[in-house]
């Protein structure tokens, strides 16, 4: 593997929140100025092929992998085809963050178990959570929190309308269903 292939296999698995040029560094072995080299590289070669999607887009001195912006159309045609009802995974995630809010998605996937950015993606794309803060620290992750259209969506006033996960778990032997939002997104209109 190269230094280029490991650096977009970074930049991939990172999403959303993206990667600092120190992150980029450790993780590759590579002092900052590579580091800045190649990015670049990886970046003109998304500008010159035609066929690549792909876009390297860099903000507040961290690096995010996105696609092109004349793809922009495209990718908003297929949001409005796919279905507006939420996966299971992206429900699970959605009651974690509403009861664990500010969280950030690496604690979430440490709850769940599994990878949640896409999960994280569709609910926020869907207003139904947003960026709270981030975290002093390294990376500086992005905290993540349920929104006032999440709130009307669901008929509560606070989040202290939440059913009392307390109450749940103490019933969850008289067969209680386990997806607190799924019955709801699945009756309510459909978003």
């Amino acid at each position: 593997m190269t230094k280029l292939s490991e650096l977009e296999a970074i930049l991939f698995i990172v999403g959303e929140e993206g990667i600092s040029l120190e992150e980029i560094s450790y993780l590759l072995m590579i002092d900052k100025k590579e580091s800045m080299a190649r990015l670049a590289e990886l970046k003109e070669k998304y500008e010159k092929d035609p066929d690549s999607a792909l876009h390297i887009l860099e903000t507040d001195e961290r690096a995010v992998l996105t696609t092109k912006k004349e793809l922009a159309s495209l990718l908003k045609r297929y949001a409005q085809g796919t279905s507006n009802t939420l996966s299971q995974a992206a429900i699970e995630t959605l009651a974690i963050i509403a009861y664990k809010q500010p969280i950030t998605r690496i604690e979430i996937e440490q709850i769940r178990g599994v990878q949640a950015s896409s999960a994280v993606q569709r609910l926020s794309a869907h207003h139904l959570i947003e960026e709270k803060g981030r975290v002093d620290g390294p990376g500086r992750p992005i905290l993540y929190g349920t929104t006032s259209y999440f709130l009307d969506y669901f008929g509560l006033n606070s989040l202290k309308d939440l059913p009392d996960i307390q109450a749940m778990e103490n019933t969850l032997n008289e067969e209680v269903p386990l997806d607190l939002f799924f019955d709801e997104m699945n009756e309510g209109e459909q978003l």
